[in-house]
């Protein structure tokens, strides 16, 4: 058990050697709510800066992808299948939620295997799931696919919006020029791909980095092991959970992403085009791909989001939520200007609902 006293002793001969503080990205969107529920930031000194990442696979996921759903709904006849967060994230054009207003058939669901159960009912609609997330649901999604294709199913797809997270993080800390010293690491994307594909941020780019679990001790041991790094300068990837995760990962779940999907660039919300970061469905399936099915076109339009908005800025860890113009105000849970506010995992949600209290006081 790691104790408080222990990281207030380690920040304190790392920061008397620097003169701005330890700002550490837990990347994983749990990790962001749960360090907002159980008050951590208010228990760590000073000189540690907690912020968020890109962990949120709501938030990430571009309105131009979302505008993509709306395209579909022309085609008429079409089902699409959804998890509950992307409902009510706001696009150039709308929202699925408003897409079910206007007739579209929009089901939210707890298990893509609803769709595909719903596709073989209705032989004569189209039915499309819209696969989020990153490499810990992207297996699922392939696993459906696999499915899909042996039962010989014909009116089903997938809208692939899968994204990874090496490659975005590979990216911050290109372009953010040393304002990250530490990385947590997602837990449950790691319990995926192990620790290989982020071998460059240590090794490469000098980020210490430590794959963390989501309990309160987890987090504060990540930290702690964080600070042991800095101080010896020694960079690496250490594994806090290891009773979730080891360093090869999970052969299988990898099988079957390698067997069904491809990298592709793709497009972060409010980060812009980031290379080889997402997860296309193989050429060889391409029957089970909505955007080959509905030939959908791929746009790029930056105007959906008010200017005031600073979701891009948030998930970049450049801004707190609580510096956002939009917060608490025109921007809120029950009407949200923005994705970060829409996700159980979101920053802003994680913000409005454990620490804006401690700030209007």
């Amino acid at each position: 058990m790691i104790r408080k006293a222990s990281i207030d002793e380690l920040t304190k001969k790392i920061c008397n050697a620097a003169s701005s503080p330890v700002r550490i990205m837990e990347v994983c969107g749990t990790h962001t709510m749960n360090i907002a529920r159980y008050g951590l930031k208010q228990l760590l000194p000073p000189g540690i800066q907690l912020i968020s990442g890109p962990g949120c696979p709501v938030c990430v996921t571009d309105e131009n992808d979302i505008d993509l759903l709306l395209e579909m709904a022309r085609f008429g006849n079409v089902s699409i299948f959804t998890f509950g967060d992307l409902y009510r994230v706001p696009a150039n054009w709308g929202s699925l939620e408003k897409l079910k207003g206007q007739g579209i058939n929009v089901r939210v669901v707890f298990s893509p295997l609803e769709a595909l159960l719903y596709a073989v009912k209705n032989p004569n609609e189209e039915v499309v799931f819209v696969g989020i997330g990153f490499e810990t649901t992207a297996p699922v999604i392939a696993v459906l696919l696999d499915l899909s294709r042996k039962k010989g199913i014909k009116n089903f797809s997938v809208l692939s919006l899968h994204k990874k997270i090496p490659p975005v993080l590979t990216e911050l800390v290109k372009q953010d020029n040393g304002f990250i010293d530490g990385l947590l690491l997602p837990g449950h994307v790691s319990s995926i791909i192990g620790t290989e594909p982020y071998r460059a941020l240590a090794e490469t780019w000098r980020i210490p980095c430590v794959i963390t679990g989501f309990e309160p001790a987890d987090i504060l041991e990540g930290i702690f092991l964080i600070l042991q790094q800095i101080l010896l300068e020694d960079c690496r990837i250490d594994i806090q959970y290891r009773r979730g995760v080891n360093t090869e990962g999970n052969p299988l779940a990898r099988a079957y992403i390698s067997e069904y999907f491809e990298d592709c660039d793709a497009l972060w919300r409010g980060l812009g085009l980031i290379l080889q970061s997402g997860l296309a469905i193989r050429k060889t399936y391409r029957d089970l791909d909505a955007h080959y099915r509905f030939n959908l076109n791929k746009r790029i339009d930056k105007e959906g989001l008010s200017d005031s908005c600073s979701c891009g800025d948030i998930l970049r860890g450049r801004k707190t939520p609580l510096e956002c113009l939009l917060f608490g105000t025109v921007c809120s849970p029950d009407n949200p200007a923005g994705p970060c506010m829409v996700s159980s995992q979101g920053a802003c949600a994680a913000s409005f609902y454990y620490e804006r209290k401690k700030y209007e006081q």
